[in-house]
């Protein structure tokens, strides 16, 4: 999780490197190093926690898998053998659960702040602290009771069955629901995730929120049109097409302290879906993914000013149209009722738009 790879290292990195006097004997030998550790930590990955907060009859979830790393300022533990500076990876995973007990579980943001700040002010010899947390997206289960009616254990009418979130919940903005007290449903519309490093040299902590795995797809309103005409090209214009991806996105806090991580994943969420779809009844044109995506970004960037910069990624998720001409005696005419999926190969569209003067660590 620390590592940053050597095709995004600035291009004298290795260079800085050379000629340095490597240190005598850290190994046990007694000839100068050849090489240097440049990067390196360690960590617990996968470790999976539920916290249930019980108020009254009234429950309220959180599941998260969280993954903790520490890089500390010795490497006598790579060079020598010498593990007197290690927290165990085990320790790790019981921080997890201690601190989910001792102060509870809210955003994942909040908990992931929460195990770097304890691995910084803990531990003297840690130099840098990584959390990495997913939530998993249960949803509180609320039920439509006017149109819902049981009698013998069979149920009369059409039961009408929607979601609240697990994690927070307005039961007096319900109207004509029962919002269940203590059953769930697993909702995986899109993943909510988080990075948060903290760094003892620096006073400022980086936290950096995505969104994984949001599938849409809308079967009018795009197009695809006037790009390069060339001996290459096979793909005809396209003026009316189905458009379909699954979005991964992220973004970086300029600032924390005033932060609702929750609704600001909402916020970024919804943006994306409404720069999407557009209106329920008449919907939105788009002219490309690339438009569209452009968008969403930059709506985020105007209506959440704690963001810095944000990255975006729309994969094509292709369906082609199933060709009848052959079958004109079988289904004559022309079809725009059957589609093919096809997963691969698919195009890519990725764009970061950022605030000016603004360092990212994205």
């Amino acid at each position: 999780m620390f590592a940053t790879p050597l095709r995004q290292q600035p291009p004298n990195a290795a260079s800085q490197s050379q000629g340095k006097a490597m240190p005598l004997g850290m190994d046990g030998h007694d000839k100068p190093f050849q090489y240097e550790i440049t990067d390196h930590g360690y960590g617990k990955d996968a470790v999976k926690v539920l916290h249930v907060s019980r108020q009254g009859p009234v429950h309220t979830i959180q599941e998260f898998e969280v993954g903790t790393h520490l890089k500390l300022y010795s490497k006598k533990d790579y060079y020598q053998g010498n593990n007197s500076d290690i927290v165990a990876t085990d320790s790790q995973k019981n921080t997890v659960y201690l601190l989910a007990k001792k102060y509870g579980v809210e955003s994942p943001e909040k908990f992931a702040l929460l195990l770097a700040k304890h691995f910084i002010n803990k531990y003297s010899h840690v130099e840098e602290a990584h959390v990495h947390v997913e939530a998993y997206p249960w949803q509180r289960i609320c039920q439509d009771e006017t149109k819902t009616q049981v009698t013998n254990g069979q149920s009369q009418g059409q039961a009408q069955t929607q979601t609240q979130a697990g994690g927070s919940c307005n039961f007096s903005s319900i109207d004509n629901r029962s919002l269940h007290n203590h059953a769930f449903i697993f909702t995986p519309t899109a993943q909510h995730y988080c990075d948060v490093v903290m760094r003892r040299t620096d006073p400022k902590q980086t936290v950096i929120t995505g969104i994984k795995g949001l599938r849409v797809l809308k079967t009018t309103q795009s197009s695809f049109v006037n790009f390069v005409n060339d001996e290459f090209r096979s793909l005809p214009d396209q003026y009316d097409r189905i458009f379909s991806t699954v979005v991964d996105c992220s973004w970086e806090y300029s600032e924390t302290d005033s932060v609702d991580f929750s609704r600001a994943w909402q916020t970024v969420k919804n943006i994306i879906i409404r720069n999407f779809a557009g209106d329920p009844q008449v919907g939105v044109s788009s002219p490309s993914v690339q438009h569209t995506l452009y968008l969403s970004e930059r709506q985020v960037l105007d209506v959440l000013p704690q963001v810095s910069v944000i990255s975006m990624t729309m994969p094509n998720k292709h369906y082609f149209n199933f060709d009848t001409k052959p079958f004109q005696q079988i289904v004559p005419g022309d079809n725009n009722e059957v589609f093919i999926p096809v997963d691969k190969p698919h195009g890519t569209i990725y764009a970061q738009l950022a605030r000016r003067n603004i360092n990212s660590h994205l």
